[in-house]
């Protein structure tokens, strides 16, 4: 690394606070050794400039992808009551399109952002969301309304492998706990969600009261989950207007040098400098002296319309999985990530899913089951999520516990209160241990999100981060699936879905890597 130290030596004094160790994250020979020193060329660039207004900007528009990723999923759930009700089908059907289309978004906008880059994603996956959902809410059945579904839910499922890989590439490593406290606006999600439901899906003039045996459900009593979906849409095409017309999202520097784009990639060290109210000492020398990394320009052969088509299939090929392979402990840790996504991946939609229902059929035998008291309680719960995006960025940073630890008990407590709610014997019971569910949840996504990302390299996050949802998408299909075969008015989704929670725990103390204090790659 002696190219790199002697490019950085007249930068030593303005260095000397870095904490960050950007050589630990991950092992020496898991990845090119002229990549490496460029990162940390530009982790240091990054270092330097510190936490500014373009990243506390970044915070926000990428936030939105957090905050959509959880809101969409409580949707299908807080919806799912009135809809069967009206169109009287199997709820599940309505769940499976959604992890149908979250497993679709997850691979390929993850993917392809490290193909085409992180802007094109980033700019589009809220406006295919917001331009379905408003459609979805005038479904005139539930076949249209499942199809809806799942294709707004390939925008959905592009954000977080992306935005977590944008955020992440901007913010020096002083400041990366703050990925982990990103997911407050994983929390604002369900909350807004269940705020806006609260008055609209829990409002006696807008949805027919639920009775059993169901009695039948028109259209014109029962338009309250439709006047949701219009608002969450119209949610959407706004945050993503802010996200296209207000900010302007500059491609990822280590991206640019990844591909082999050293001057663009300074350019862009620059701009935020800038933006920031500073300046950076970062030269195109700084990079290329080190040595050449990346591929800088692709001959175009065939310019026909087949021709551009091949060209852009030719990149979909394993050079961005095998690095993310390359060592065995590199291996053994991108493995443990996807095992632990797909449980969970499996445990909380199967659990978010039917929590509503859950929670409505329980309170209808303890005596206050009305759509009201079920929304009421489900905003409850959404208040009491906000904090943990909180207390996760603290726990992440103690050196007790790291990443690995505050993951390891959080996921496990997540487990084991959903399994106390099945003991419930009064409405108040089942609410406090929900209670304590959601706030440990939000804790344990706020570390998952954060950890995933930073334990893989720049180049190879964007498909690192796609396997990781992807797995979790799968299996996400998997749920409504099992729902379709046992008795939602029992606790058994609800058993099933904590004993998964309290296998993942364990598995995440496993991780080969921890991030705590270091730069990721």
């Amino acid at each position: 690394m002696s190219t790199h130290d002697s490019a950085d030596d007249s930068k030593k004094p303005e260095e000397a606070h870095i904490q960050a160790q950007t050589d630990d994250v991950l092992s020496d020979d898991a990845m090119d050794p002229i990549y490496r020193a460029k990162a940390r060329v530009l982790n240091n660039a990054l270092q330097e400039i510190g936490m500014g207004r373009y990243q506390w900007g970044l915070f926000i528009v990428t936030g939105f992808g957090w905050l959509a990723d959880n809101l969409w999923p409580i949707v299908t759930g807080l919806i799912l009551t009135q809809v069967i009700a009206e169109f009287q089908f199997n709820g599940p059907f309505l769940k499976l399109g959604q992890n149908i289309g979250l497993l679709v978004g997850a691979a390929f906008w993850g993917i392809g952002s490290d193909i085409w880059g992180r802007k094109i994603s980033f700019n589009i996956t809220l406006l295919i969301t917001g331009i379905f959902a408003i459609a979805a809410g005038g479904s005139p059945n539930f076949i249209a309304l499942c199809s809806f579904a799942a294709v707004w839910s390939i925008g959905v499922g592009g954000n977080l492998p992306v935005d977590s890989a944008i955020f992440l590439e901007f913010v020096p490593a002083s400041h990366q706990y703050l990925l982990t406290v990103l997911s407050i606006w994983w929390s604002f999600g369900q909350l807004f969600g269940s705020l806006i439901a609260w008055p609209l899906i829990g409002n006696s003039k807008f949805s027919c009261e639920i009775q059993t045996p169901p009695v039948p459900c028109p259209r014109s009593e029962n338009m309250g989950w439709r006047y949701f979906l219009f608002t969450m849409g119209g949610l959407m095409l706004v945050l993503w207007g802010i996200r296209f017309f207000i900010f302007t999202l500059y491609e990822s520097p280590k991206y640019l040098m990844g591909r082999g784009r050293d001057e663009q990639a300074v350019a862009v060290i620059h701009k935020v400098a800038e933006h920031n109210g500073k300046t950076s000492n970062l030269t195109s020398e700084d990079l290329t002296s080190i040595g050449q990394y990346g591929i800088k320009s692709e001959k175009v052969i065939d310019n026909s319309v087949a021709g551009v088509v091949r060209r852009h299939a030719a990149r979909f090929d394993g050079n961005h999985v095998k690095p993310l392979f390359a060592t065995r402990k590199l291996a053994y840790s991108t493995s443990l990530l996807i095992i632990v996504w797909a449980l969970i991946g499996l445990a909380f939609p199967l659990y978010n899913a039917f929590v509503t229902y859950f929670l409505a059929t329980r309170g209808a035998e303890f005596g206050d089951g009305s759509v009201y008291i079920t929304y009421r309680n489900q905003v409850i719960l959404s208040v009491i999520g906000v904090p943990g995006a909180l207390v996760a960025g603290y726990l992440v940073e103690l050196p007790l516990l790291g990443r690995r630890g505050t993951l390891a008990i959080s996921t496990i407590l997540t487990g084991v209160f959903i399994l106390a709610s099945t003991t419930s014997r009064s409405s108040d019971a089942l609410l406090g241990w929900n209670c304590a569910y959601s706030f440990w949840s939000n804790v344990m996504y706020g570390v998952l999100y954060a950890i995933t990302p930073e334990l893989f390299p720049t180049k190879d996050r964007g498909t690192g981060n796609a396997l990781a949802a992807t797995a979790n998408r799968i299996f996400g299909v998997m749920s409504p699936i099992i729902a379709l075969y046992a008795d939602l008015t029992s606790s058994v989704p609800i058993f099933i879905a904590g004993a998964i929670f309290l296998v993942a725990g364990f598995i995440s103390l496993l991780l080969p890597f921890e991030s705590r204090g270091r730069a990721s790659m």
